[in-house]
C-alpha cells in the first residue's frame, strides 16, 4: 500500500509483463498496427476501430465458431447494429473446450456441502443431460428455466441447455411464488430445474412446499427436474411432472456433445430487471454478445488464466452468475459458493479462499464495508498469497472500502471495482492491472466500450458529474425485451434520452487518473436546491461511523424544494440522539457541502434491499410518499418497508 497521495497499488513490472493485457497489447500493435502505447492509447483505438478490435479479442481469446468475413453491419446505428452477421458459434462449447481430471467447478453451501466436479465429469454430467433435454423435442429458440441454488448442476444445465439452443433464465430459491412467477411467467418455460431446498445462515429452507403453485402458474412447463440438495431422497410426489435429476439422466450414458452452432445474435440468456418499480424487465442477451464481452473482461481486465481458481459471491438471481460461468471459457476452474458469507463465521469466505487457492476473489461493496464493521482483519488471520486480484461490484465501493482491504485484506492485490449490469450483462468501467488503483477509483473504462459523461444536454463532461453514456454500439448490447414487440420499452430505457446513445442511468464522473467516480443510480440522485447529489457521497460519509452499520437516502418532495432524508440502521447498543445526529451531520457538512445535510435523519432497524443485495432507494421513497412499490416481492425484505410508512418525523 502507498501513501495518502500516491496509487494504493502499482502494478509489478514482471507482473504487468506476464498479464493478457500485456499480451493482448502486443498483440494488437503487431497484428492490427493499433499503434498503443499506454492503456489509454489501447482503450481509444478500440473505440475508434471497433472492427479491428473486436476481431482482435475472437482471436486472441481462441473463440471457437466460425466467425465469417463481417464484424459489424450499420454500425453508426444504436440501437441495430449487427455483430458478426455471418458467424456461427455454441456457447457452451466454448466452456467446454477441456476433459480433464482437473477442478472444473468447486462448491461449497456453508458447512454444509463440499462437492467438486473435474473437467472430464463436467462434460460428460452436461452430455447426459444435453441427451435428455433432446429426447423432450428441446429445441433452438425453447426457453428453460432455473429456480436454483448456485451450485453445480445449475452450471450444468446451463451448459446442455446452451448446447442444444435454449434460452435459459435463472432465479435463486429465496424468491417467492409471485416474484418466480412475474419472471419465469413472462418468458414461458418448456422446463424447470429446482433443488429440494437451500441452506441459510445455518438452516435449512424447503423449496418443494412452494413448487406445487409455481408449477401450477406455469403451465407451458413440461418436466420439473429436482436435485437433491438439502435431502438426499426428497419426497416430490406433489410436485406435478417432476423427475429427480439422477432419474431424468440415468437412461443416457456420455458421449461427445453435438454443439449446434447458430448466429451470433441467437438468444443465450433472459435476465431480469431488479423489478422494484414494477414487473420486471426481460432482457434479452445473445450468445455471441455475452460470449466475446466476457471474454475481454475476463481476459484482459481481470487477468484470468488458465488453471485459476476464479469466484465470486453471487446466487443465480444476479448476472453476476452468468459472468462467473464464463470463466469456464478462460479454462479457469469456477468455485461456487450458496449461502449466507457470515456462516458459520463472518470469515468464511476468506476459509475458503486459502482452501481452494482462489486467484480472484470477488465480492460485492456492501460485504467489503460489513467485514470492515465486524473488524475482519484477514491480512493476519488468512493466508490469501493466492489472491492476485479482488472484485468488487453491486454498488459504489467507497474510498474506506480501499483503505480497509489494503490494510486489512492484503496489501499487494489488484483491487478491482468495476461497474456496468444486468442490462449489458457485463461492465462499462472495470478493473485494469497495468493500471494503479486510486483510492475510491475504478480504474478505466472497459475495452471497446465508448464511455463518456454527459450534461442534461447531451455535451461531453471532461469535468463534473454527469450520466453515463456510451455512444456507440457494443456486441452485448441487448436483442431487446421479451415480449416487447415494437422495441418501445426498450428504447424507452436506454435510448430515450439522448436519441442514439445508451443513457446507462448511473451519475458518474471522470477523475485525474483517467478513471472514473459512480456515485449512484442517476434516477435515485437527489436534487436538493437546485443542486444534484449523488447518494453514494452521503453513503460513504454516513457509513465509515463505528455507530452506523448501514444506511439509505432519499429526497423527499417538500415546500416547492427537495429535502434529504437519511436513514440509518445503527450498530447493536447504539441509539439515535442528540450527539450522534449532530455528529453525522457534521461529517457531511465539512466533507461533502451544507446541501448533502439530511433535514430528517431518521432511524431504522432494517435496509429494503433487492434480492442482489442493491439497497432499494426508488422503494423507499415510494412508501414515504405513500405511493405504492409496484414489486415488492422482489425485494429480499419487502417488510422492512414497514418501518418507513407514516414516519411522523417526516411530517414536519
Amino acid at each position: 500500500m502507498t501513501g495518502m497521495n500516491g496509487p494504493l497499488w502499482t502494478p509489478d513490472p514482471t507482473f504487468a509483463a506476464s498479464t493478457h493485457m500485456a499480451r493482448f497489447t502486443r498483440f494488437a500493435n503487431e497484428r492490427c498496427g493499433a499503434g498503443a502505447d499506454s492503456p489509454r492509447a489501447l482503450w481509444r483505438w478500440s473505440i475508434r476501430e471497433p472492427e479491428a478490435f473486436w476481431n482482435a479479442v475472437w482471436d486472441f481469446c481462441g473463440v471457437i465458431g466460425e466467425r465469417g468475413e463481417r464484424a459489424v453491419v450499420d454500425f453508426d446505428r444504436l440501437p441495430g447494429a449487427r455483430w458478426y452477421p455471418d458467424a456461427r458459434l455454441n456457447y457452451a462449447e466454448n466452456l467446454l473446450r477441456r476433459r480433464d481430471d482437473t477442478p472444473a467447478l468447486m462448491f461449497r453451501a456453508e458447512d454444509r456441502v463440499r462437492r467438486d466436479l473435474t473437467w472430464a465429469q463436467l462434460y460428460d454430467t452436461t452430455s447426459r443431460l444435453a441427451q435428455a433435454l433432446g429426447a423432450l423435442g428441446l429445441a433452438p429458440g425453447d426457453r428453460v428455466a432455473g429456480y436454483v441454488p448456485n451450485m453445480p448442476e445449475s452450471i450444468v444445465y446451463m451448459l446442455a441447455s446452451a448446447s442444444l439452443g435454449a434460452t435459459i433464465s435463472t432465479a435463486s430459491p429465496d424468491f417467492g411464488v409471485q416474484g418466480v412467477f412475474d419472471r419465469f411467467g413472462q418468458v414461458e418455460p418448456r422446463v424447470l430445474l429446482a433443488a429440494d431446498g437451500y441452506f441459510w445462515q445455518g438452516r435449512w429452507y424447503s423449496s418443494l412446499d412452494r413448487l406445487p403453485e409455481i408449477v401450477r402458474r406455469l403451465p407451458s412447463v413440461e418436466r420439473v427436474i429436482i436435485i437433491p440438495h438439502t435431502d438426499p431422497e426428497p419426497d416430490i410426489s406433489a410436485v406435478p411432472r417432476a423427475v429427480l435429476f439422477n432419474d431424468f439422466i440415468g437412461p443416457w450414458q456420455p458421449r461427445e456433445i453435438e454443439f449446434r452452432r447458430l448466429p451470433f445474435d441467437h438468444p443465450l440468456y433472459i435476465l431480469f430487471s431488479s423489478g422494484t418499480t414494477g414487473i420486471p424487465k426481460c432482457i434479452v442477451h445473445t450468445a455471441g454478445g455475452v460470449l466475446l464481452t466476457h471474454l475481454k473482461e475476463h481476459q484482459l481486465h481481470a487477468d484470468i488464466r488458465r488453471g485459476d481458481r476464479t469466484f465470486y459471491f453471487t446466487t443465480c438471481g444476479w448476472m453476476m452468475w452468468n459472468w462467473l460461468a464464463s470463466a469456464l471459457a478462460s479454462e479457469a476452474t469456477v468455485v461456487l459458493f450458496d449461502g449466507s458469507p457470515f456462516h458459520p463465521r463472518p470469515e468464511v469466505l476468506f476459509d475458503y479462499a486459502d482452501e481452494v487457492r482462489m486467484t480472484q476473489l470477488g465480492v460485492s461493496a456492501k460485504f467489503i464495508d460489513a467485514i470492515g464493521k465486524e473488524g475482519l482483519r484477514p491480512r493476519e488471520t488468512h493466508d490469501l498469497s493466492s489472491v492476485r486480484t479482488m472484485v468488487s461490484t453491486g454498488s459504489p465501493l467507497v474510498p474506506e472500502g480501499f483503505d480497509y482491504v489494503y490494510r486489512h485484506v492484503k496489501s499487494d492485490v489488484h483491487l478491482a471495482s468495476i461497474s456496468g449490469g444486468t442490462d449489458l450483462c457485463g461492465g462499462f468501467v472495470v478493473g485494469h492491472p497495468l493500471l494503479p488503483v486510486w483510492r475510491g477509483e475504478i480504474q478505466a473504462p472497459s475495452l471497446g466500450m465508448d464511455v463518456d459523461v454527459w450534461d442534461e444536454e447531451g455535451r461531453s463532461m471532461p469535468t463534473g458529474k454527469g450520466e453515463l453514456v456510451c455512444k456507440s454500439p457494443f456486441p452485448s448490447v441487448p436483442a431487446g425485451f421479451w415480449g416487447d414487440e415494437d422495441g418501445n420499452r426498450f428504447h424507452e430505457a436506454y435510448f430515450d434520452v439522448y436519441p442514439g446513445v445508451w443513457r446507462h442511468g448511473d451519475w458518474m464522473e471522470w477523475t485525474e487518473h483517467g478513471g472514473v467516480v459512480i456515485y449512484g443510480r442517476s434516477d435515485a440522485t437527489l436534487n436538493a436546491g437546485g443542486v444534484r447529489i449523488g447518494t453514494a457521497e452521503i453513503y460513504r460519509l454516513v457509513d465509515r461511523l463505528p455507530e452506523v452499520l448501514e444506511s439509505i437516502v432519499i429526497g423527499q418532495p417538500w415546500e416547492n424544494d427537495t429535502r434529504v432524508i437519511l436513514f440509518v440502521r445503527l450498530a447493536d447498543g447504539q441509539r439515535l440522539d442528540g450527539e450522534l445526529e449532530g455528529r453525522i451531520r457534521m461529517e457531511i457538512r465539512e466533507n461533502a457541502s451544507p446541501r448533502h445535510v439530511p433535514a430528517r435523519i431518521v432511524e431504522v432497524s432494517d435496509i429494503p434491499r433487492t434480492k442482489s443485495a442493491k439497497i432499494s432507494e426508488l422503494a423507499v421513497r415510494a412508501v414515504v410518499m405513500g405511493e405504492p412499490v409496484k414489486n415488492s416481492d422482489a425485494l429480499a425484505n419487502p417488510e422492512a418497508l414497514e418501518e418507513y410508512r407514516d414516519r411522523p418525523e417526516l411530517r414536519r
